[in-house]
């Protein structure tokens, strides 16, 4: 079987925080060039990377990776608070 196409927002989250590939390759516990690996989604992260990631960044493991294409955050940020406010 092969391995599905993991989506993610890793350089914009990083971008936004003016965090450096070598800094959340530190922070996570991997080498700076995983972290542009999973950038250009050359490489799917594991399931505890997924997660040390998600935590790094204090946001759900969903905002930031899933396996169709992904939606501008601010896009998905809004629909989720409408779903709330309902």
């Amino acid at each position: 079987m092969e391995a599905r196409k993991i989506y993610n927002r890793i350089a914009v989250l990083r971008q936004e925080r003016n965090i450096s590939r070598k800094d959340l390759a530190e922070k996570v516990g991997v080498n700076f060039q995983t972290v542009g690996y999973l950038e250009r989604e050359e490489y799917n992260p594991s399931l505890d990377l997924a997660f040390r990631i998600s935590e790094y960044f204090g946001l759900p493991i969903d905002l930031i990776f899933s396996t169709e294409p992904l939606r501008p955050l601010s896009q998905e940020l809004l629909e989720r608070n409408r779903g709330k406010e309902e």
